[in-house]
């Protein structure tokens, strides 16, 4: 075979395997979560390296043009690169994903997340607007024994914030699991056509709302504000993240598209996984801070109020900006 028949009959696969080459050496996360319709899918690569292989074995033993030879190899070259290249620590891919990939991912299920920001935001301030206006609703909400706990936590005079007992080891111990258990099941409830979700997170924004309406009414707002500013910024939208992983669920169930009702149903648990590891590692720092830091009584408003202010803007900060730069990283 002529060594122009040869590039006319292999042009394309050269092309379509540099194209590839570039993307992931790119960004190799971006490729895995945003394929180019262009490029062939990660399975085949593997395949076409082996075909290029012989491909450039045949080359060199026609004699074609050193040219020819010398693209060829640089190819095999970097797709052997990609194919052996040894797998990244464990640690280094968990910080990746929490860096960067998990907030991705949280943009990429935008509606999502501002429906469920909705359903939580709103009965919250509305509970805690209408409390202000009409106190004795709360006995509505709650029993006497709740509002009376709330009360005696949230006294001005209280040693501790936030409980009435119980060291901070294991009351970060008991925080870890209440939180995770509720961003878990605002989750999975999605798989109740997205109804279930719908309703944990209207009950959670009713229920906060309702005991900050309480006690800012009754006089105990400001130990109460003292106590959630600082852990509020990783519990509060962990649970929102949460609620929005069960909409896009439900969501998949309802509305498959084109797609099988399960195959459609089996990658929205994909990204819930996903979603729910993110917001269990954000459980678990909030968990951290509302039991070692939030339930200090001695620690001024100032000294509460600024740090909250700082956790708060790294979180958003987080979200907003995390993983944009990594186009640029291999």
């Amino acid at each position: 075979m002529r060594q122009e028949q040869f590039v006319i009959r292999y042009q394309d696969e050269w092309q379509a395997l540099e194209h590839w080459l570039a993307v992931r050496g790119a960004n190799a996360r971006r490729a895995r979560r945003h394929p180019d319709p262009g490029c062939f899918d990660d399975t085949q690569f593997p395949q076409r390296y082996r075909r290029l292989c012989q491909q450039l074995a045949l080359a060199r033993r026609r004699g074609y043009s050193p040219q020819l030879v010398a693209r060829l190899q640089l190819i095999m070259q970097r797709g052997h690169e990609l194919l052996y290249r040894s797998p990244r620590p464990r640690a280094w891919r968990a910080i990746e994903f929490l860096f960067a990939d998990f907030p991705q991912l949280v943009r990429s299920q935008w509606r999502s997340m501002w429906v469920a920001a909705a359903l939580f935001v709103v009965p919250l301030v509305g509970s805690f607007a209408l409390l202000q206006w009409h106190p004795e609703l709360i006995h509505a909400l709650m029993d006497n024994a709740q509002i009376a706990d709330y009360e005696r936590m949230y006294d001005p005079a209280a040693e501790r914030l936030g409980r009435d007992s119980g060291t901070d080891w294991k009351m970060f111990g008991y925080y870890v699991l209440n939180n995770i258990s509720i961003g878990l099941r605002t989750f999975a409830f999605g798989l109740l056509a997205g109804i279930g979700t719908i309703l944990v997170m209207l009950f959670n924004g009713v229920g906060i709302g309702a005991v900050a309406g309480h006690l800012q009414h009754i006089g105990h707002g400001a130990p109460f504000w003292r106590f959630v500013v600082g852990h509020g910024a990783f519990e509060l939208t962990a649970i929102v993240i949460a609620g929005g992983a069960g909409l896009q669920l439900g969501m998949k169930l309802l509305a498959p598209g084109r797609r099988r009702r399960i195959d459609a149903l089996v990658e929205g648990g994909m990204i819930g996984a996903q979603l729910c590891l993110g917001v269990a590692a954000m459980l678990l720092v909030a968990a951290f801070i509302e039991a070692f830091w939030s339930s200090i009584a001695a620690i001024p408003a100032w000294g509460k109020y600024s740090v909250g202010a700082l956790l708060w803007t790294l979180v958003l900060v987080w979200l907003w900006r995390g993983g944009r730069g990594a186009a640029h990283a291999d």
